[in-house]
């Protein structure tokens, strides 16, 4: 496990227009047949990613600053602290996710957001 300073292509791209809260180009970062698991929900293929961002990551204007990245094994891993205007009923005060991501010519091909606890 390597751990980077700063992201750089299509997730750096991606991150990018998460903060800008750019649909559009949110959506040019996946491959047409790409899948995200979020929160234990898959959403599978551009149009279902489109609806999943307009809604729960544009719709709530949600906010990543990205904590740590890591490359393992050809797969970028981030960190980060998420904010935005969603329901933050029982989540901690600091909400942090992590990220895996798996890119495949250019684009993103996987995206799995997951709240993860501290081991042991």
């Amino acid at each position: 496990m390597s751990t980077t300073a700063a992201l750089h292509g299509i997730v750096a791209e991606h991150v990018a227009a998460v903060n800008a809260q750019d649909e559009e180009a949110i959506v040019a970062t996946f491959a047409d047949d790409a899948f995200v698991n979020d929160d234990h929900r898959e959403f599978w293929g551009a149009d279902a990613i489109r609806r999943w961002l307009a809604k729960e990551i544009v719709g709530d204007k949600v906010t990543l600053e990205v904590t740590e990245v890591i490359d393992h094994y050809g797969e970028t891993i981030v960190r980060g602290r998420y904010d935005g205007e969603f329901d933050k009923t029982n989540i901690p005060d600091e909400l942090i996710l992590t990220n895996y991501f798996t890119v495949r010519d250019g684009k993103i091909v996987a995206l799995i957001v997951i709240h993860n606890t501290p081991a042991y």
